[in-house]
């Protein structure tokens, strides 16, 4: 165990047995200092996201503590992969309910120590804090990629293909099912279809994998946290373009076509509720051949949706029938 001088404080204690291990790069400067040091290398830029999730709004305050902290660093990892950058550390702060002990604090640093050892993204400083509300934690992550080289969602081109990757919907259903577990007799799952949903809420999958790829044939790619439809919308809007896409295109899992099957209104929740954390690019034609290879050798599933076309007008999704859907609201809001 690491010393702990009894002149030091509960926080400095706090911080010495559960984070200073995971601040493993010299840059950290063992969480002595105020500050980090990162000196990025030559020719390369600096990616900046920050995203913060709450108990209560982002995870339920029973969620496992390792989970929540994987959680919170890997929203921002996706944020990285759909830039096309290389993940190089991030910081932490958190507010924690007095509550909260340390058998939590240490399950918390436990899984966040896992997943920065995973992705190569370690721990370079940040603060602690106790609040008499919500937990909410905060982590703000660096990436690196070669000068110039970032994929904005602003650069989207007429005539050239949308694509996501993985699967969309998923996690939204997951968290209604995390809510309400009566969901899973209504829409006729079995216990595996069940967990699989409820994992997908609970742990994103960044594709950091793919973020060379990206880099490489992407013009315009983006997160998908908030919903697919919303999302979309966002990128042609930055990039002064429409879209079109065919909904049976979609990739939606098994298990959420089984909640479809038994429920087709869940269809809204599956393209506007959020949590995906995928990645909606678009790719010009001279490269989706080069980049479906990619992302084969990355491990990463990707699949065509449809087409941005000209104008300035929303996204269009066109239903089996033909007919554009209409949706009460395009994307998950705070506000």
């Amino acid at each position: 165990m690491i010393d702990e001088p009894s002149s030091t404080s509960a926080e400095d204690r706090l911080i010495a047995r559960y984070f200073r291990p995971l601040a493993k790069h010299p840059g950290a400067l063992a969480l002595i200092d105020d500050v980090a040091l990162l000196t990025p290398r030559a020719g390369h830029d600096i990616v900046l996201t920050t995203d913060a999730i709450v108990a209560g709004v982002h995870f339920f305050p029973d969620d496992p503590p390792d989970m929540v902290a994987k959680k919170a660093l890997r929203v921002n990892l996706s944020d990285l992969a759909a830039k096309g950058a290389t993940p190089a550390g991030f910081l932490l702060t958190f507010a924690l309910p007095t509550a909260v002990g340390d058998g939590w604090i240490e399950r918390f640093a436990h899984g966040l120590g896992a997943d920065a050892d995973a992705y190569g993204c370690p721990l370079l400083g940040g603060d602690s804090v106790s609040t008499p509300g919500p937990a909410t934690i905060s982590i703000t992550a660096l990436g690196t990629l070669p000068q110039g080289t970032m994929v904005p969602r602003s650069s989207a081109g007429v005539g050239e293909s949308i694509v996501v990757t993985g699967t969309i919907g998923d996690a939204a259903l997951g968290l209604l099912l995390r809510k309400e577990m009566a969901n899973t007799g209504r829409w006729r799952l079995d216990a595996q279809q069940q967990s699989l949903l409820i994992d997908r809420y609970l742990l994103p999958q960044p594709r950091n994998p793919l973020a060379e790829a990206l880099r490489l044939h992407a013009s315009a790619a983006m997160d998908v946290s908030d919903g697919l439809i919303g999302d979309l919308a966002k990128l042609c809007a930055a990039s002064g373009v429409s879209a079109e896409v065919a909904i049976k295109n979609v990739p939606i899992p098994d298990a959420a076509k089984r909640v479809l099957a038994a429920d087709p209104t869940q269809m809204e929740t599956v393209l506007t509720g959020g949590d995906d954390h995928e990645i909606v690019c678009t790719v010009a034609d001279d490269r989706l051949e080069s980049f479906r290879a990619a992302a084969v050798a990355a491990g990463v599933p990707v699949t065509e949706i449809g087409q941005i076309t000209a104008g300035k007008g929303p996204p269009r999704f066109v239903g089996r029938d033909g007919q554009p859907m209409v949706f009460k609201q395009t994307s998950f809001s705070h506000f």
